[in-house]
């Protein structure tokens, strides 16, 4: 099992644990996870599984792919910003953060 934080834009912290092959917004939605709204259903085409790599998690999540970059550029988004139907977790990303933004 993969274990991942969720943190909120209060501070609170959620710890959801999934299984390899999944994307990171699969996990949270079938977890429940607040802010996580895959309206797309994880097909890359609306953004709204928006999440923002703890800085100590960038590098070993890596950057977002040119479609997934191109989604992000229309949106409020951070150096860590990725989609999260766009990160396969892998047995490396055990314990990984990322932090949910704000949704107006």
């Amino acid at each position: 099992m993969i274990d991942i934080e969720f943190v909120q834009p209060d501070g609170t912290r959620e710890r959801v644990f999934s299984r390899e092959g999944y994307t990171l917004m699969e996990a949270a939605v079938r977890s429940g996870v607040a802010g996580i709204l895959a309206e797309c259903g994880g097909a890359c085409a609306c953004a709204t599984c928006h999440v923002v790599v703890d800085d100590a998690w960038s590098e070993t999540v890596g950057p977002p792919n040119s479609m997934e970059d191109q989604l992000l550029e229309m949106i409020d988004r951070a150096p860590t910003s990725r989609l999260a139907c766009q990160v396969k977790l892998k047995q490396k990303l055990d314990g990984l953060v990322v932090h949910v933004p704000a949704r107006e």
